[in-house]
């Protein structure tokens, strides 16, 4: 974080300070006493699980300087900002902090990204492309809520070219409250899908929720919209226009400013398309086509890598050099569609982050690909969360694709998606085709044994699941997991 003093932080809070207001926070801002160093902030607050207030002690010996608290701390041997409410005031701190920056480095480009799936990909890929342009953050893995946002954004300085943000919602107003934060000069929104529909009610609810990204971009910026999302494409309605805020859409259908056309799929999984930038974003009198082969595996990443592609031409790059930043850009993150080449010959795709019934479908679909008709496709699926009531019909669909792909061997994990097993069985599968394992330990203990050389594996679940430590294990990358005594598979 810049330099900032204790009195400057509980002004930009709203805090009461207790202590010495000169003190200088000269390090960055922790909420985890065991990342505090000197000259750091730690922030405290009371969670489901934890009271931060209890580490202020250790976060002060580990070098803090600052401690923003929901209450008064004797003896904390440094400056306190009380405020009632830490993690909003978190927000506050950053908001001031991206202003700060703003008015040193006018220059400083914020991209935001939302939507139901692709968040994370996208944001990786705009990294790749941005960060030979200049200073670029980028969060690892899914920093994307109330929190790991404005901790992003906290890392800014005034050397910073670029900040990509990934805006995460699971409630109404939460895409409003992160722009208001870091109000993007880019703001992007990928899709509309059944992603916590538990918690919002029904689709709509989540739309009018992304939506709030078009609100939320700077007056005179630009708002990236899907045009391939009926949902998305209709955000358009809500760009202040009058402000100056221009919508440019991607895409796969003819209508798109930025298109992605021939698109192929090879057997390695991976697409290769015909980058088409209209003239009024090509800045031309006629359409610009460029070549791309992407690096990620998958035919839905296509639609993420048209997403950063129109950010990056918003942000002055061209479609040629775009295309050869993204025909390197693999996986960033985690538990994406990573693939592994184990030294038995079994292929691992990871995909085990996240799991929506979009998603699944992907997932499976570059798994059938990949495995073509040489190899033996192996389907390793979790649970997909807070899917709502939907969520068993959901689940049966999946095992009904399944089947309907000719994956050949699917083993379902855990009572959670035990309708994907169901499903899977009702369409036609039986025998040693489907298997049903009580959990992630049952899973491993049977595909231990099961697996053989040239299978393509995919393992994919909602990261609660828990598959992600199996996928971690396939891939030799995290450590054993044992089985039970005692438990079985279930066909």
């Amino acid at each position: 974080m810049i330099e900032l003093t204790a009195a400057q932080v509980a002004a930009a809070t709203g805090g009461t300070l207790h202590g010495d207001p000169d003190t200088h926070v000269t390090g960055p801002v922790v909420t985890d006493s065991r990342k505090a160093e000197p000259g750091a902030l730690f922030v405290a607050w009371e969670g489901e699980s934890a009271d931060g207030h209890a580490y202020a002690e250790a976060a002060v010996a580990a070098g803090a300087v600052v401690v923003l608290a929901a209450r008064e701390l004797p003896g904390a041997g440094v400056p306190v900002v009380v405020t009632p409410d830490p993690q909003r005031a978190l927000g506050d701190l950053a908001r001031h902090v991206l202003a700060r920056v703003r008015e040193e480095n006018p220059d400083l480009r914020v991209v935001a990204v939302t939507g139901s799936v692709g968040k994370t990909t996208t944001k990786d890929l705009l990294g790749a492309l941005l960060r030979p342009e200049g200073a670029t953050i980028v969060p690892a893995g899914s920093l994307n809520n109330e929190v790991g946002l404005p901790m992003t954004v906290l890392g800014v300085t005034p050397a910073t070219r670029f900040l990509v943000l990934e805006m995460g919602a699971d409630a109404p107003r939460n895409i409003e409250y992160l722009t208001s934060i870091a109000p993007p000069e880019v703001g992007v929104v990928l899709a509309v899908g059944v992603a916590h529909v538990g918690k919002f009610g029904d689709v709509e609810a989540i739309a009018r929720t992304k939506g709030e990204m078009a609100e939320g971009t700077r007056p005179g910026g630009t708002v990236v919209l899907n045009a391939d999302d009926m949902r998305v494409a209709a955000m358009a309605d809500r760009v202040d226009r009058a402000a100056g805020t221009g919508v440019v859409t991607f895409g796969t259908i003819p209508t798109a400013d930025v298109r992605a056309q021939d698109v192929t799929i090879g057997p390695d999984g991976r697409a290769s398309f015909t980058l088409r930038v209209s003239p009024p974003v090509a800045g031309s009198g006629e359409p610009l086509e460029t070549p791309v082969s992407l690096a990620l595996v998958g035919e839905h990443h296509v639609s993420n890598a048209l997403a950063a592609a129109t950010a990056a031409l918003r942000l002055g790059l061209d479609p040629a050099t775009i295309a050869g930043r993204l025909a390197e850009a693999g996986p960033a993150s985690p538990h994406r569609m990573a693939v592994t080449e184990r030294s038995d010959g079994v292929t691992v795709i990871d995909d085990a982050y996240n799991a929506n019934p979009d998603s699944m479908r992907a997932g499976l679909k570059a798994l059938a690909i990949m495995a073509g008709r040489e190899r033996r496709s192996v389907a390793v699926l979790g649970e997909m969360l807070e899917l709502g009531d939907g969520s068993r019909v959901a689940h049966h669909d999946v095992g009904l694709l399944a089947v309907r792909l000719n994956i050949k061997l699917l083993v379902v994990v855990g009572e959670g998606a035990y309708h994907i097993h169901e499903g899977a069985a009702q369409e036609g599968s039986w025998g040693e085709e489907t298997v049903f394992v009580p959990d992630v330990e049952a899973a491993a203990h049977y595909l231990d044994g099961e697996l053989r050389s040239r299978d393509v594996v995919l393992v994919k679940s909602s990261l609660g699941a828990g598959l992600w430590r199996l996928g971690d294990h396939l891939a030799g990358t995290g450590d054993t997991i044992a089985a039970p005594a005692g438990q079985e598979a279930a066909r």
